[in-house]
């Protein structure tokens, strides 16, 4: 019998303050400005680098090559202009004379403006080969370099700045990127090329500017600007690319932060008048970039406007880290992007739904760039100028941008087309700001405002203690065991009873607290079903707090600081969180002391206060959440008894002098005396958050969300006791909750001598019957009766004499089916399909002790040695995948590893840019089963066409799997698998990665593979007809023409009986049979 439901609760009416009444919404008239008096003050970047000497821009600097090596004759870093190079005054710009923060907010809300499109599908308009990216400089290179676009700004610059120019005067962009997406020590290291990271990006710029100020001179009236471009990066600081370890990461914060500094030195010396951090499929990589952004902009005390666009790369509308796009605005807010917006992976189409929500959240500009449809089945982009521009204009029309472009598949006459499309609709008005409000993220985005209402009715957020080693004995235990998986469930379990933030607390003297927090937050990032709600990086240690919110895509809140360190330490803490986005707890202490009285309490965050939301810090005061201390009452000791009153007024009087603040606390301090009386505690916290709350104004607290209850559930013979108690009301009323707590507890043990109660199941699925208990477990990603289920079934089909393997190749295969369809359909994000997996590998490790009993005692009925066997025989099979070559881009195919490693396969990853030889080679040396291509750009396609010939003249004779963002079914059938498939060998296209378990189980299975491949083969087959038959010209017959060529069936007619059967040798001419051959299968 499941649990029964609770009854809807009546939401208590909020106190409201005079700073909320007086509120005027704020007509803008520019973005949110960043917290720098350069960009506060409009004060106009006078383009003079030549003194920038603090370390980073020095260390950056003394990668750039000598002027001997360079292709310009000089390495300027000055390029300001006269004041007099044009007329003041709008819509002329000078360099050093004009803001460009200024310029660019009155050109958005003048006209929606042309960025420009994409700089790959022109140079693959070149057909450049190996020797072209070498060039002279580069012929000697150790390793294959094609592919390294960024490169071409040193090798090929004609290319590039032809490349520029034809996006400014043909396409009509006043807004250019420069041809750096990748250029940075990280991208860079796959070509071993972190050398001449500043030199790519100067150069890139610089040729960018050259050519703007050349188009610019002929038209000043519209005058061009150079945009920084810097890429996501080829890592992923969200993701584990390790099947066994959910907390491995191949970048940190930190690797990403020094390789985005360097990146903009590189492009501001060169002339870079706008950095742009673009395709974002990972916030926290964002995250990191704008923190280096900032930095730099703080090191030259110039003001450089920055814009952010993310990628959100299926029908989910979320990031490849899992992040709605509301989500990811949330999370890099802090940095006061002019403008943010949305690229890539999607065509027009496809993106609007996302774009109009982003849209109606972001409070700066809006932009646009998508691509030129999706990819078609050879991985080139079919949408022609008017197809884009078509499905472009709505979102002029709607209103939704400022700027507009082209990603992949882009040409200057699609920007064109664009352009002239859109140029009669008004850009996007800067939105009315509403009064300011706390706006946190997960996976999904956290508003704390007048709506927001907790389980119990409440105008307050529940912080969840239950990963807090102060709040949990099982959590302590737990971690001190490392086991991780496990803390897991109770964090999941607090979001699902109610909390909307989760408290991490790992502060412990026998525990390396600072690696604890880096792991838990690296996993709890990892689990859809935690990470989706906000996280408070709890620590009284700093260097703990930094580390957990260096691992953390979303905004989170810290908790906590205080001025118990000096003002100077208060004011750096406080700096550098405002620098990471995150909003603040700050307790209510200070060189002092703890603040007990009401007096004290109300000083010091008066203090605090006025130190943040002052320069040189600029906290926004809505990220201020003060803890004016909630301590314990009924202790027996008399100035203890008003502590619960005094927080509650403390509330009220703080919240009147420091307006938008937050006030937050620990609701179990209050009845701590009271530990083991769980129904008095609950009632104690009832009554305080009911006056504290809706009466004072606290905002959130630290609960257990699952026990929380609501004013009027509490009862009555309770309520009066314990508000006497709260309010200190009576000077008995301590005596009074006593008398109470010993009346429950006789109460509870009545109870517990009426009999035993009978044990509730958690819920209604653990009903079902075992497979479909299985088939559960892997799409909710639930571990905690996975193993008890999986024996249930192994016994089941030994019961009808089966084996442990067809657990796998049953129950638990069709569950993965079902995460499949489930992701396919865009109903799972990939952070799910992850934990499916997870969940697979608890399953399939204890069924392998079973497998590998079953194996032995079959080898010792043969009269062998078992001992002596094969050492990968434990394992399903083995896999080896890698990312062509030219293709630097392994992030799915790090995810397609963890999925088939998780399902008991073992993966060898050999990494990217693998020549065909690479690849071949360690198939052979590790024997394995099947071979897995991965490829993102689309000259990957033709490079696994390449492996998949050589396949076949080295004799190889296992499957071949193609997947990756540019493949297709279509591609594989018609390009790929000609090549190389057969029967015994098949090349198949894996569209994700949720489906790559089934392919290879189906291709290793004995029983399956013959009809899986004789499926696939027709399927195939199919595929190429139909792609041949639309390459021919059709010319269609009138009904009358065919049916006059219609000829008449005599069935009285015989066919002949042939003349000679068998095999029959026909010597002709090779010049007779040419005419009769179909070409098209050779191309």
């Amino acid at each position: 019998m499941a649990e029964p439901e609770r009854k809807p609760v009546k939401r208590v009416e909020r106190v409201v303050f005079d700073w909320e009444k007086n509120y005027v919404p704020k007509v803008q008239t520019e973005p949110p400005l960043p917290v720098s008096s350069y960009a506060r003050d409009h004060v106009p970047n006078d383009y003079v680098y030549d003194g920038l000497d603090t370390p980073r821009v020095v260390a950056a600097r003394a990668k750039r090559p000598s002027v001997e090596t360079s292709q310009f004759a000089d390495l300027r870093t000055t390029w300001t202009q006269k004041p007099d190079t044009y007329p003041a005054g709008f819509p002329y710009f000078v360099r050093g004379r004009d803001s460009v923060r200024s310029y660019i907010s009155e050109l958005f809300q003048t006209r929606i403006t042309m960025y420009d499109g994409a700089m790959g599908t022109m140079i693959q308009k070149h057909k450049l080969e190996e020797d072209a990216f070498r060039a002279e400089r580069f012929k000697d290179w150790d390793m294959l370099i094609k592919g390294n676009n960024d490169l071409l700004s040193i090798s090929q610059p004609a290319i590039i700045k032809g490349i520029y120019e034809k996006y400014l005067v043909d396409g009509g962009s006043q807004l250019i990127g420069t041809n750096t997406f990748s250029s940075t020590t990280i991208a860079q290291a796959d070509y071993k090329m972190e050398s001449l990271v500043y030199e790519l990006n100067y150069d890139s710029a610089r040729l960018a500017r050259e050519i703007c100020d050349e188009v610019t001179a002929k038209d000043p009236t519209k005058p061009r600007f150079v945009v920084g471009a810097i890429g996501p990066t080829n890592r992923t600081a969200s993701i584990s690319p390790d099947v066994n370890d959910p907390t491995a990461r191949n970048c940190t914060f930190d690797e990403l932060v020094e390789a985005y500094y360097e990146q903009c030195v590189g492009l501001v010396d060169g002339g870079a008048d706008i950095l742009i951090v673009e395709t974002i499929f990972d916030t926290l990589n964002a995250k990191a970039a704008v923190y280096a952004v900032n930095e730099f902009l703080e090191d030259a005390k110039v003001d450089i406007p920055l814009f952010i666009s993310g990628t959100l790369v299926d029908a989910s509308g979320r990031t490849l880290s899992g992040q709605t796009g509301e989500g990811f605005y949330a999370s890099i807010r802090h940095a006061k992007p002019m403008c943010v917006g949305l690229n890539c992976a999607l065509g027009a189409a496809a993106m609007a739904p996302f774009l109009k929500r982003l849209s109606d959240c972001a409070e700066c500009f809006v932009h646009v760039y998508s691509n030129a449809g999706l990819p078609n089945a050879m991985g080139g982009y079919d949408d022609t100028p008017a197809d884009m521009a078509r499905e472009n204009v709505e979102f002029a029309k709607n209103g939704w941008v400022n700027m507009m472009g082209g990603c992949c598949g882009s040409t200057p006459p699609h920007i064109a087309a664009i352009y002239d499309a859109c140029k009669v609709y008004k850009p996007r008005p800067l939105p009315v700001l509403g009064p300011p409000r706390m706006w946190l993220s997960g996976l999904e985005d956290f508003k704390v405002d007048a709506d927001t209402y907790n389980n119990c009715g409440l105008p307050f957020v529940n912080v969840g203690e239950r990963c807090n080693i102060a709040g949990s004995r099982k959590f302590k235990r737990l971690i001190m065991e490392g086991k991780y998986g496990e803390l897991m469930d109770i964090a999941k379990d607090q979001v699902e009873a109610g909390a909307h933030i989760v408290d991490i607390n790992v502060d412990d003297g026998m525990l390396d607290g600072l690696a604890a927090m880096e792991k838990f937050v690296k996993m709890a990032v990892t689990e859809p079903d935690v990470s989706k709600a906000p996280f408070m990086i709890d620590s009284s240690k700093f260097d703990i707090v930094l580390a957990g919110l260096k691992w953390n895509q979303g905004k989170a809140i810290v908790n906590s600081i205080s001025l118990k360190v000096g003002e100077k330490l208060f004011i750096e803490h406080a700096t550098l969180l405002r620098k990471h986005g995150a909003a603040v707890v700050v307790m209510a202490f200070d060189e002092k002391g703890q603040a007990a009285t009401k007096e004290d309490k109300v000083r010091i965050c008066k203090r605090s206060y006025d130190l943040l939301v002052a320069p040189p810090v600029c906290f926004p005061p809505e990220d201020i959440v003060f803890d004016p201390n909630i301590l314990t009452i009924g202790t027996g000791i008399e100035e203890h008894n008003a502590y619960g009153v005094d927080f509650i007024d403390a509330v009220k009087t703080i919240k009147e002098q420091c307006p938008w603040c937050k006030i937050s606390g620990g609701v179990s301090n209050l009845s701590f005396g009271f530990r083991g009386a769980n129904t008095i505690r609950e009632s104690i916290h009832a009554v305080f958050l009911h006056h504290a709350a809706a009466m004072s104004g606290m905002d959130m607290g630290i609960v257990n969300a699952a026990e929380m209850l609501a004013r009027h559930e509490v009862p009555k013979q309770l309520q009066e006791v314990c508000e006497d108690a709260v309010l200190n009301r009576r000077d008995d009323a301590t005596d009074r909750l006593l008398a109470a707590t010993e009346a429950e507890k006789e109460a509870a043990e009545a109870r517990k001598r009426g009999g035993v109660v009978a044990v509730v199941k958690k819920a209604s699925w653990r009903d079902l019957p075992v497979a479909e208990r299985l088939t559960h477990a892997l799409v909710k990603g639930i571990s905690e009766h996975v193993e008890p289920d999986t024996e249930e079934m192994r016994l089941e089909i030994k019961a009808a004499g089966g084996t442990p393997l067809a657990v796998i190749e049953g129950p638990l295969m069709s569950g993965m089916n079902v995460v499949g369809d489930l992701f396919g359909a865009g109903k799972m994000f990939l952070p799910q399909v992850i934990k499916s997996a997870r969940v697979m590998k608890k399953a399939v490790a204890h069924l392998l002790p079973f497998m590998e009993a079953e194996k032995r005692a079959k080898l010792e009925a043969m009269g062998l040695d078992p001992d002596q066997g094969d050492d990968d025989s434990q394992y399903a099979g083995k896999f080896l995948i890698a990312t062509v070559k030219g293709d630097v881009h392994d992030i799915g195919k790090n995810i397609v590893a963890v999925v088939l490693g998780c399902n008991n396969y073992k993966v060898y990853d050999i990494g990217v840019m693998c020549t065909c030889e690479q690849i071949l080679d360690a198939a052979i040396e590790h024997k394995v089963d099947a071979i897995g291509l991965s490829g993102l750009i689309t000259p990957s396609l033709d490079e696994m066409v390449d492996v998949a010939k050589e396949m076949s003249k080295r004799g190889f004779k296992v499957p071949l799997l193609i997947g990756g963002a540019t493949t297709s079914k279509m591609h594989t059938a018609v390009k790929v698998a000609p090549q190389y498939a057969s029967d015994e060998h098949p090349v198949i296209h894996v569209l994700d990665a949720s489906r790559a378990v089934t392919v290879v189980s189906s291709l290793l299975s004995e029983d399956s593979k013959p009809d899986y491949v004789a499926d696939i083969s027709d399927e195939y087959a199919e595929l190429r007809d139909e792609y041949y038959a639309s390459l021919e010209d059709r010319k269609y017959l009138t009904l009358a023409q065919a049916v006059a060529k219609r000829r008449d069936v005599d069935a009285t007619r015989i066919a002949p009986a042939p003349a000679s059967l068998g095999a029959k040798v026909v010597v002709e001419a090779l010049e007779d049979v040419v005419p009769f051959i179909d070409w098209n299968p050779f191309f």
